[in-house]
């Protein structure tokens, strides 16, 4: 069996970050993360991308590049991306997955008690700098 893959997405707007917080409705309900989910068979990291944005939040995003690559405690191979959303847009949650979204620093972030633990460990190496050591990965790359 293949190991389970998903996509998140790190979205900057100055100094914050954009979070949501999981619907009462999907694994870990409650607890805050970035926005993303699985990618599905056949599906490439940023096409994975682009589908959850727009699902979870109905906005449309362009993925830049992969920053980190993590595997969770639930054994799920994680690949982290850098993201843009035009200003102007609404994000529109869907309340079947996302119960809020917010944009928050990193030091609001590591406030929230129910942050996912891989999300801290992704703000670690985020502050360590790793995040900017990852290669440039073509839209094409798996």
């Amino acid at each position: 069996m293949q190991q389970p893959r998903g996509v998140v997405a790190v979205i900057r707007r100055g100094e914050r970050l954009l979070v949501i917080r999981r619907s009462q409705h999907v694994r870990a309900p409650g607890t805050y993360c970035f926005p993303g989910g699985a990618i599905e068979e056949g599906e490439t990291e940023p096409d994975a991308l682009r589908r959850e944005m727009q699902e979870e939040l109905g906005c449309d995003v362009t993925p830049i590049r992969r920053i980190w690559r993590n595997c969770t405690a639930w054994q799920v191979d994680l690949a982290w991306w850098l993201a843009e959303l035009d200003a102007g847009v609404e994000l529109r949650p869907n309340l079947a997955e996302v119960e809020s979204c917010q944009w928050l620093t990193v030091a609001e972030l590591r406030e929230l008690p129910q942050l996912l633990s891989s999300n801290r460990e992704f703000l670690d190496r985020w502050q360590a700098g790793l995040s900017r050591a990852e290669p440039q990965v073509r839209e094409t790359d798996d």
